[in-house]
């Protein structure tokens, strides 16, 4: 818990204009985004509350707000914790991921694109690629797909969009094998940037598709043979 707690007290400049429970929410749908709460993790009150500097009621609130995004579950008598994702949850997530993505691609507009966010989430899963920190490589992974859909200039696609993507590292979790995971999507997302530099949405959106299709069938495969040998023991 002491790693997953670090740096959350630098996250209290972030509730020095409004100390509410949203603010906080987003905070720790963002280190759930970035893989500090693992699925499982049992958030702790007092020392989450003591990092961010909020009230018991405040901190519970954004629990609840968590809770309904499927982000968290309350057990009773037990606590908080980060949500353990199910095999029809992660093909749900893929599917909404489909519908959403695919449209914005296809929904763009006359080029060029502000593709400038993209780049740099391309450059950065490289850079951690090369020395070996493929957590990070999963986090850029997930900043390409937000970038792209922040390209729709939709804040409530956005918003729609922000605990997918929280509820999408959840699932991401369970790879045995993050490299074997995340390393072929580099070339990927590289691929996609391609064509949307170039100006070419219907190949940006056909390589989108497939890119999707293949991911949700790696992810579902190392999900049931990780389910599987959890069940067998």
């Amino acid at each position: 818990m002491a790693e997953q707690l670090s740096g959350l007290a630098d996250d209290r400049a972030l509730l020095s204009r409004t100390s509410t429970a949203e603010r906080v929410s987003d905070i720790l749908r963002s280190r759930i985004a970035e893989g500090y709460f693992p699925p499982g993790t049992r958030l702790s009150e007092d020392s989450i509350g003591g990092a961010l500097g909020v009230s018991r009621n405040t901190l519970r609130e954004a629990f609840r707000l968590l809770t309904h995004e499927r982000l968290l579950v309350h057990e009773l008598n037990r606590g908080v914790f980060v949500r353990v994702l199910t095999v029809e949850d992660v093909e749900d997530i893929y599917r909404t991921r489909g519908l959403v993505e695919c449209a914005v691609v296809r929904g763009l507009g006359e080029p060029p694109y502000a593709l400038d966010g993209l780049a740099e989430v391309v450059a950065e899963g490289r850079r951690a690629a090369h020395e070996g920190d493929w957590k990070v490589v999963g986090t850029a992974n997930i900043h390409f797909h937000r970038e792209l859909v922040a390209l729709a200039g939709s804040d409530r696609t956005n918003e729609l969009m922000r605990s997918v993507f929280a509820e999408l590292r959840l699932a991401f979790h369970v790879a045995d094998d993050p490299k074997a995971l995340h390393e072929p999507y580099l070339a990927r997302n590289q691929q996609i940037l391609q064509a949307l530099e170039a100006g070419d949405r219907q190949e940006a959106e056909n390589l989108l598709g497939v890119y999707l299709e293949d991911s949700l069938e790696r992810v579902v495969e190392v999900y049931r043979r990780r389910v599987g040998d959890e069940n067998a023991l």
